[in-house]
């Protein structure tokens, strides 16, 4: 059977690389049709990657752009030493390296101080703190990048794993995605890093030992795999379905005892099933008279898009991106992204009518 498909898989592959080489010829000549062909099967995963290094969806976006111009301008010099997968991703990380150097790391809420005891009434954002965003994973494979990838593609979007990398210095968070998640050789990271392949190795050891503190022994895409997928609707739209009637003692049936939940970027948070209900009940379910939402999913687990309004027949506002996390079939983390600006990337509107 192998011998009937080989000479037409082999046909085609030949033909690909013909193709894919016809394109870099033409690029490096100044097409940029033809560069345009060359990036359009990378640029989803190297916007993945540049999230992965800098927290946002928005410095992804330059980081990309960034990236882009860059290869395009260096086009001529690549010589095929390495793969031109290998050299983009060479380019995209030093573009995410300047950006750390000149924008900082991104943080949530429970970075800055312990947890509320009770709910905090009057709290202005948070303008001086670099926050964490959401991450629209539609479009992520969910398998390893790479035989050596030691994390799955959603399971290297997860707000646990996320967060944690904004705790490295740059160095050891680049060697952690180009190695663990992206599954490149030390040597290939030395040479994409310009450094030893002793230094990757060195930095590999030291960010995983942070990561590793950080981070749930049991990812997420594990937990989910475990639960039915009318079981995790029925969460998700219980735990929105709750805040819109008001219902606390539905509310608190969802969610685990030490449950938390933030909302960057307004500082405080709450931990525990006493905080959060209070919380629950005196902001969302007192002081947002008209809930309407649609379920959709963010960093590879599911998520809420919340729209507020003053009543029933009234336009709805874009409020959050509530991103949960499901542990022992409840909800162990709720993050609420806040802001209207967090939607167009899920192709969500900025209204309901």
């Amino acid at each position: 059977m192998d011998e009937v498909f080989s000479g037409p898989v082999a046909a085609a592959t030949a033909e690909a690389g013909a193709q894919r080489d016809a394109d870099l010829a033409r690029a490096a000549g100044g097409d940029d049709a033809a560069f345009s062909r060359l990036m359009a099967p990378l640029r989803r995963e190297l916007h993945a990657h540049c999230y992965r290094m800098l927290g946002s969806v928005h410095d992804a976006d330059d980081a990309v752009q960034e990236a882009l111009l860059r290869a395009w301008r260096g086009l001529a010099r690549f010589q095929g030493r390495s793969s031109l997968r290998t050299w983009l991703y060479t380019v995209a990380t030093r573009t995410c390296l300047d950006l750390l150097d000149a924008r900082g790391k991104r943080a949530l809420p429970m970075d800055l101080g312990p947890a509320a005891e009770r709910a905090v009434l009057e709290q202005l954002p948070r303008t001086d703190v670099a926050w964490l965003g959401p991450y629209p994973d539609a479009g992520l494979p969910d398998d390893p990048a790479g035989p050596e990838a030691r994390y799955a593609q959603r399971e290297a979007v997860e707000l646990a794993f996320v967060a944690a990398c904004q705790h490295l210095p740059g160095n050891q968070r680049a060697v952690l995605l180009l190695f663990d998640v992206l599954g490149f050789p030390a040597a290939d990271i030395a040479t994409m890093m310009d450094t030893s392949t002793t230094s990757v190795n060195s930095a590999l050891a030291r960010a995983r030992r942070i990561v590793a503190r950080k981070v749930p022994a049991r990812t997420q895409q594990q937990t989910l795999r475990t639960i039915a997928d009318t079981r995790l609707r029925e969460l998700v739209s219980g735990f929105a379905d709750a805040l819109d009637r008001g219902d606390a003692e539905a509310l608190v049936a969802l969610l685990t005892e030490d449950v938390t939940w933030s909302m960057p970027p307004l500082p405080h948070w709450y931990h525990g099933i006493a905080a959060v209900t209070d919380f629950a009940v005196e902001v969302p379910m007192t002081r947002c008279p008209s809930w309407r939402y649609r379920l959709t999913s963010a960093n590879g687990q599911p998520a809420v898009a919340f729209y507020v309004g003053a009543d029933a027949a009234s336009p709805h506002q874009a409020w959050s991106i509530t991103v949960l996390a499901v542990r022992d079939d409840r909800i162990a983390e709720i993050t609420s992204f806040l802001g209207p600006e967090h939607f167009p990337a899920f192709g969500l509107p900025g209204s309901l009518p």
